[in-house]
Order: C-alpha cells, then structure tokens, then sequence
C-alpha cells in the first residue's frame, strides 16, 4: 500500500505533477475571479496532494476541479488537463507512496499481541 524506493519516488514524481499542472492550468480560471475562496479550493488540494495527505479524496478532487477547469475554458489546451485528470485518478487508485504524511499517519504498525497466560 506503501510503497517506497524507486515506486515510492515515481508516486512521489506523479502527486506533485498532477498538483502542478493543477494549479498551472487553472490558473487563468482563479485569476479572473476575486474569492479568496476560490483561491483556497485551488491551492488545497494541490497542497495536500503534494504532502501527500488524504490522497485519494485529494486526487479526486483534483480530478473534479480539473474537469471543471476544462468545461470552463472550453476545451482550449484541453490535452494537458486531460492527461493530468487522468495522472490524478492514477494516483487514488495507486495511493500516495511511503514518501507521504498519509504514510506515517496510517502506514505499517508493529502490533504486538500478548501471550495468553
């Protein structure tokens, strides 16, 4: 569910692509509105997929935003968006990596069970 060295690092690579190419194409979608609200739903769940936290629900919405983004302009430059929603649902399918916060938070625990006496 973890995975690290050379898997890790690719998820790694993936979650900040999709992040980036969030932010970068909607840009021009965030810029012509004034919300400061509209900023935040932007630039949360680009943060949160990069640190890797909540990221299945965080690649989702990324996904959702991204369609969003390509309905709004009009399916100009729509390749890249695209391509991008797709890396998104790679990456709630995959899961985040061992190089995560979801990682430490929920990732392998030593259980130890005590002999019966």
């Amino acid at each position: 569910m973890f995975p690290t060295g050379t898997s890790g690092a690719a998820l790694l690579i993936l979650r900040i692509s999709v992040a980036a190419t969030m932010v970068v194409e909607g840009k021009p979608v965030w810029v012509s509105i004034t919300s400061l609200w509209m900023l935040i739903v932007f630039l949360l769940p680009a943060t949160s997929l990069v640190v890797g936290f909540l990221t299945p629900y965080s690649s989702i919405l990324c996904c959702i935003l991204q369609f969003a983004v390509l309905l709004k302009t009009g399916g100009s430059n729509g390749f890249p968006i695209a391509m991008s929603i797709l890396n998104g649902a790679a990456v709630a399918i995959l899961g985040p990596g061992a190089y995560s916060v979801d990682a430490r938070i929920f990732g392998r625990h030593l259980l130890i069970i005590p002999p019966r006496t």
